[in-house]
């Protein structure tokens, strides 16, 4: 995850650059509004923006953020106490603001709070991936059709990618609580496994199935 912030006293700048690096972050920092302004197309996934820096103010910066339709999490950081820029930066969509001086430990946590990138995808290989928010299974961008229950079943593990789906689970959720038999669990897993590559289910003996080790979340 990339992170741009914006502040202009150095120091401070590069302690909140150390903390978000210790985090796992990459960090871009720079000390001017009009820089900052350029760089805002470059992927960021959240934004620290000071209000009081040279040229163009975090305010601004803001303004222009939302007006563009990002809802990129933005965090106003600002030594200004003034209750009118407080309610101001709320105003044109900042999604929090921090008084300085501030305990950098705040600003990470509210960070690692606001600034997640949501998972959408299960990816099997470099062909095929599934949409669990849309519910779709595309091949080279190509949609395969998939059933209600291969959808329920591939639902199973977009929050908890390498879990073991037990047949009591698969009953409870991908029947939705009808009884089944082993013989219909089986059946309804070749036939998805014809949909997908190789060895991507795999069965966890006297237990159910779950995903190969290679399929990740992105």
């Amino acid at each position: 995850m990339k992170i741009l912030v914006l502040e202009d006293n150095e120091r401070l700048s590069n302690v909140i650059n150390q903390a978000l690096i210790a985090e796992g972050y990459n960090v871009d920092c720079f000390f001017d509004g009009d820089d900052a302004l350029d760089a805002l197309g470059n992927g960021y996934s959240c934004f620290i923006l000071d209000i009081n820096v040279p040229n163009l103010d975090g305010i601004s910066i803001l303004e222009y953020i939302r007006y563009n339709h990002s809802t990129t999490p933005v965090i106003i950081i600002s030594s200004n106490h003034d209750l009118e820029k407080i309610q101001k930066s709320y105003e044109k969509g900042c999604d929090d603001y921090l008084k300085k001086p501030f305990y950098i430990l705040e600003l990470v946590q509210k960070v690692k709070k606001l600034c997640v990138v949501k998972k959408q995808y299960l990816k099997f290989d470099e062909e095929y991936k599934y949409d669990f928010i849309n519910h779709k299974l595309f091949k080279n961008n190509l949609e395969i059709e998939l059933t209600k229950k291969e959808i329920l079943f591939l639902g199973l593990f977009s929050s908890n990618l390498h879990h073991v789906a037990t047949y009591d689970e698969l009953e409870e959720y991908v029947w939705e609580g009808e009884e089944t038999t082993l013989v219909n669990i089986r059946s309804m897993i070749k036939r998805l496994r014809k949909k997908l590559p190789d060895d991507r289910i795999v069965i966890v003996k006297g237990m159910g199935y779950s995903l190969n080790k290679n399929v990740s979340l992105c």
